[in-house]
């Protein structure tokens, strides 16, 4: 059993928990973008939807937990959009929606990068389990070769 082969199976066992580690955060991201994805998404159906409506128009709006409450649209012309830090400004819909539509892509760049960062993880993973399978056939042989050397009195 050679000790190189030992020194390699350690680094080899610390690469991988930490590739896994990674790969963990990534996909912790990938929801994460996702989930803010879907909401752009939902935020740009809703913008359509408010440019084909009257003013006075009956709707419902989300208060959370699945739940509704009724209430009469004000105004088709404007909306109002959060610009970030808490801070919001009056637009027109068309702006509103030209807004959403550029935080869709400037997030849908986000996950590519996310997705190819943990597809490269997951290659790695891959290829270092695939390491230490070999290491670990190599050092088992490698034991019972010891093994039998001892049996019968060699060194």
């Amino acid at each position: 059993m050679s000790s190189s082969d030992q020194e390699a199976f350690r680094r080899l066992v610390v690469e991988l928990r930490i590739l896994e580690a990674r790969a963990e955060e990534l996909q912790v991201s990938l929801n994460f973008v996702n989930a803010r994805l879907t909401e752009l998404s939902i935020a740009s159906m809703t913008l359509e939807g408010v440019e084909k409506e009257t003013p006075d128009a009956s709707i419902f709006v989300p208060i959370g937990g699945g739940s509704f409450i009724r209430a009469k649209l004000d105004s088709t012309d404007t909306v109002i959009v959060g610009t970030g830090a808490g801070v919001s400004i009056e637009r027109p819909v068309s702006e509103a929606k030209q807004t959403v539509q550029s935080r869709i892509a400037e997030w849908d760049k986000t996950r590519t990068s996310i997705q190819q960062q943990l597809v490269q993880a997951l290659g790695r993973i891959q290829e270092d389990r695939d390491k230490l399978q070999d290491l670990q056939v190599r050092l088992s042989q490698g034991e019972r070769r010891a093994g039998v050397s001892e049996a019968q009195g060699r060194p």
